[in-house]
């Protein structure tokens, strides 16, 4: 199961990164119909579907990483049970708040499909296809807090601390 898990957070990364790739392409097809005028319809709309659809697709994976910020000021001054006790509540209203968010999300995008919205861009793209990506990320993000507190339960969690930002200041 923890080889599916992580299969799938990385691949949802994989995606979101395919995703970056077509922001940069959208971005510069757009450059390209402004020095050319090639009457490309759609190119900022499009650029901004893929930078939504990279952002959401990265949430899980960034969270297994442990690069999402958290305040660990209350966690860094308690040790032990309540430390514990703690670590619990927050991931569970995680879960809970991300059970919601992928709920609406995926609600948005069957709505969007039901009721033919489509974007007020020059694009005219239906809605529902780029929110589909935002569906499918917070699902994922879902899935992995649903993870991270289950492994937290059961005394299996591994916390990544990201120091990264430590070695810039």
């Amino acid at each position: 199961m923890r080889k599916l898990l992580d299969g799938l957070y990385d691949g949802a990364a994989w995606l979101g990164a395919i995703f970056m790739v077509g922001t940069l392409v959208s971005v510069l097809a757009g450059v390209l119909d402004r020095q050319f005028a090639w009457s490309l319809r759609g190119t900022d709309m499009y650029a901004g579907y893929c930078m939504a659809a990279c952002g959401f697709l990265a949430l899980a994976h960034t969270l297994k990483k442990g690069e999402h910020i958290r305040v660990t000021l209350i966690l860094n001054a308690v040790k032990g049970p309540t430390k514990r006790a703690i670590e619990i509540w927050a991931l569970a209203a995680a879960s809970l708040l991300s059970m919601l968010f992928a709920y609406y999300s995926v609600k948005l995008s069957i709505n969007s499909w039901q009721f033919n919205d489509v974007s007020t861009g020059n694009d005219a793209t239906p809605l529902w296809i780029p929110q589909i990506t935002m569906g499918v990320g917070a699902v994922v993000l879902m899935i992995a807090f649903i993870d991270e507190l289950v492994l937290e339960i059961m005394g299996r969690r591994v916390q990544v601390d990201s120091d990264e930002a430590l070695h810039h200041e």
